[in-house]
């Protein structure tokens, strides 16, 4: 498989591990991997995009306008790496909770209505699925998997072809043994969750 993805979001999200992840099982299903980070602030709360290029590449970065599968665990950060890297038939996966900047809780700046970042990425990609992976993630139980159900909701795309047991053989490794059955529901949720909203 080919596949280029990117997860983004800001610090705290678990963008980074949810790309290690991914990348992991693509190896282990066989494929060639790497990933790449960039980092707007090395903090809780700043800029985070990870790129994670599957099959027979080379740079780290995913090219402009090319992203198959962009997974914006944040709006504006959603919409800031939609517009460089969607490409016109890609996949948006919008979990829509904003985490407000310190210049919008500060009142310097104003952050855009996120039914207007949701129509922006529709002009960019092919597809925009809204899921609520915060929402998903609470309801599971553990609000810290909100990347495995976003992570999961990538999977329902259909793009990423090798086997879901593969994946979640990575999870299960990631993390303590007894977060193994919620981030599986988390994982199977975000699955459900994407393909109910594109249904």
């Amino acid at each position: 498989m080919e596949l280029d993805v990117i997860i983004c979001g800001v610090g705290g999200q678990g963008s980074v591990r949810a790309s290690h992840i991914l990348a992991e099982a693509a190896i282990n299903a066989g494929n060639r991997a790497r990933v790449g980070e960039t980092f707007g602030a090395a903090m809780r709360g700043g800029k985070v995009s990870s790129h994670v290029r599957i099959g027979d590449v080379y740079g780290p970065l995913v090219r402009e306008r090319s992203a198959d599968i962009i997974v914006a665990q944040e709006p504006l950060e959603g919409m800031r790496i939609g517009r460089k890297y969607a490409a016109p038939d890609g996949v948006v996966i919008l979990n829509p909770p904003p985490v407000y900047p310190v210049d919008v809780s500060t009142g310097n700046a104003v952050y855009p209505p996120v039914d207007e970042i949701e129509e922006t990425l529709r002009g960019l990609a092919g597809t925009v699925a809204v899921v609520n992976g915060t929402t998903i993630a609470r309801e599971i139980g553990n609000p810290r998997s909100m990347n495995i159900v976003m992570l999961g909701a990538a999977y329902g795309t259909g793009l990423i072809t090798f086997d879901r047991q593969i994946l979640l053989d990575v999870i299960a490794a990631a993390f303590k043994p007894k977060f193994k059955e919620l981030n599986e529901k988390a994982f199977l949720a975000g699955e459900k969750a994407y393909k109910d909203a594109v249904s």
